[in-house]
């Protein structure tokens, strides 16, 4: 395989990679939701429980995985070695892909059962973030464009 091959199916892998590296962290704040007014809702935590949030496949994996395995695969043997072994390697590459970008986008989260001060009960998903929560702890519930995230609630400070 020349350099320049080898350089193209390098920078293929790197760009699905960085693909990949998305947070749900509810300590990461999109850019798209900063300076924005949000809702806020207090909240009493009734439990909570480690989960993992399933992989993403966008098919970048996949691609990138298919394009290095074909151009690997491709550059064995004699003429009609290469065609075949270039398809098999893109097959393979394309499952090595999608494995690759489905378990470096999973993400240890937890579900938090929450009570609501009007008596209903909810229950929201989120990534680890630095907050660790426990029963009975007071909480608030921040909504902004759609998406929801748990945090402690600030301390109370009285009126004067």
């Amino acid at each position: 395989m020349n350099t320049h091959t080898l350089r193209t199916a390098a920078a293929l892998v790197l760009a699905a990679v960085l693909a990949a590296c998305t947070t749900t962290s509810p300590d990461v704040i999109s850019r798209n939701d900063a300076q924005r007014m949000s809702t806020v809702i207090d909240a009493t935590v009734l439990s909570t429980r480690p989960v993992v949030v399933d992989g993403s496949q966008s098919g970048i994996g996949g691609t990138a995985g298919a394009i290095v395995g074909g151009v690997a695969g491709s550059s064995v043997g004699g003429r009609r070695e290469a065609v075949a072994v270039g398809v098999i390697g893109a097959v393979a590459g394309a499952v090595i892909g999608n494995v690759i970008e489905r378990s470096t986008t999973r993400e240890e989260a937890v579900e938090i059962m929450l009570q609501l001060k009007n008596g209903e009960r909810r229950a929201v998903v989120q990534a680890k973030g630095n907050e660790a929560f426990a029963p009975g702890e007071a909480v608030i519930l921040v909504t902004t464009g759609g998406k929801v995230r748990v945090t402690k609630a600030p301390a109370s400070t009285p009126r004067s």
